[in-house]
């Protein structure tokens, strides 16, 4: 039985890809114990694997305020929100190696808020959801409360440009502010909230 294709793109055979492409590839074989789909895919276009990970590099093997495994932290999270199993299980991998727990990706992906994490790491995730959740209705949660954490660091990889002014929510909505918030003018509803 042949396994299910995971591409409608070819998927070249790594002995057949640009050495530089290849390379990255078994170095992260190496490292992880697997190759994740979305490389050899992207491999069938080695330009545009290159660019993929240009850009993974910027935003995950940085150095500032966050550490590699609360970056793959973040990652879990929002993928379990977004409901995009592939991403759990690939980076859900990845923070097990990273965090040297075997559990805590289980733990962010079922439930962040009760996972076996610092407050920090806690803050950080709520910052995150906010992130997630606010975005989709065009609005950015406040930073107003993180001093008192000590997270200012953390919000190092964040853009200037793009942080929050304060007029904007600034906690999870409950079920009943959704049902506001989706009936209202500015969520684009007729009511006024």
């Amino acid at each position: 039985m042949t396994a299910p294709p995971i591409s409608r793109f070819p998927v070249p055979k790594l002995a057949d890809l640009p050495d530089d492409v290849r390379q990255r590839i078994e170095t992260v074989q190496e490292k992880s114990g697997f190759i994740p789909n979305v490389f050899l895919v992207l491999a069938h276009r080695p330009e545009e694997f290159r660019a993929f990970m240009a850009y993974h590099d910027a935003l995950m093997d940085k150095p500032g305020g966050l550490t590699k495994a609360e970056r793959e932290m973040i990652v879990v999270a929002t993928s379990a929100a977004n409901q995009c199993q592939y991403c759990v299980l690939a980076h859900g991998a990845i923070l097990r190696i990273r965090a040297k727990n075997p559990l805590v990706a289980d733990q962010i992906a079922i439930n962040y808020r009760k996972a076996d994490i610092t407050a920090k790491q806690r803050a950080m995730l709520d910052f995150a959801m906010q992130v997630r959740w606010t975005r989709q209705r065009s609005a950015m949660p406040t930073l107003r409360g993180w001093k008192r954490l000590d997270l200012r660091a953390t919000t190092s990889g964040i853009s200037r440009r793009s942080r929050p002014s304060s007029r904007y929510r600034t906690a999870w909505p409950t079920s009943r502010a959704c049902a506001r918030m989706t009936s209202s003018t500015r969520w684009g509803g007729d009511k006024k909230s």
